[in-house]
């Protein structure tokens, strides 16, 4: 810090350097910047933090930034759409809709790469930070669950089960359902919030290992949800 202090023409070239970065950029590549900017500043600071300190940390003036986003909110929103919305594969749905796969192998693909997606540090973190403040992102990105995943697994548990229903999922298959998706998501709270590694592993980079674990997860949920819903009455002696 002392020697920074001490060079009277550091400032200035910092400020013609980042001057010259701005004249430089496209309005789509300043676009670019500022989102990509948001997702590293929101996942470490949370929803809460300031679009000045933002600014500041692009090396652009925050009016720049409000040219670009005019509100909080907008940004926001952007950063749902590029991150959680935009990051949703079509080919997930086609693969749980596959009739030639069992439901064992499509549900562990599913899950495997789904957590190539999800299990990122800006991902996890931005995720439970709205859950903490307004959620506005978990809100709807629970909606997109709601609509596009959730229905198909109930669908393929139940053909695992040899249930052959189109009715309202209840409670119970639903709250066995979240469970399976939450272990999934876990992980990364374990490695990317609570800084642990998954049993060695020290990335949430989907590795043999984190494959394996993932399989593990699914096949528990299956064998469970049969038990659990599917077993008789036990009358338990005293």
């Amino acid at each position: 810090m002392s020697s920074i202090r001490k060079n009277p023409k550091t400032p200035a070239v910092a400020k013609t350097a980042a001057s010259s970065t701005r004249r430089r950029l496209t309005p789509a590549d300043r676009e670019r910047q500022i989102v990509e900017g948001a997702v590293t500043f929101f996942s470490e600071h949370g929803l809460g933090g300031q679009l000045r300190d933002l600014a500041r940390q692009l090396g652009i003036t925050h009016t720049l930034l409000y040219h670009y986003f005019p509100t909080k909110q907008a940004l926001i929103e952007r950063v749902y759409t590029e991150m959680f919305e935009g990051r949703w594969k079509p080919e997930w749905e086609a693969l749980l809709d596959d009739k030639k796969l069992d439901v064992e192998t499509k549900l562990t693909q599913f899950y495997c790469d789904y957590a190539k997606v999800i299990l990122q540090p800006d991902w996890v973190r931005i995720f439970l930070f709205s859950g903490l403040s307004d959620r506005y992102i978990t809100d709807r990105y629970f909606a997109l669950l709601r609509e596009k995943l959730f229905p198909r697994l109930v669908r393929e548990t139940r053909k695992f089960r040899g249930v052959i229903s189109r009715s309202k999922p209840t409670g119970r298959e639903l709250e066995l359902l979240l469970g399976l998706h939450g272990n999934i998501f876990y992980m990364g709270i374990r490695r990317w919030v609570y800084g642990q590694a998954v049993h060695d592993v020290q990335s949430v980079v989907i590795s043999d290992d984190v494959e394996h674990y993932i399989h593990d997860k699914v096949l528990a949920y299956l064998l469970s949800v049969s038990a659990v819903l599917d077993r008789k009455l036990i009358t338990k002696k005293v």
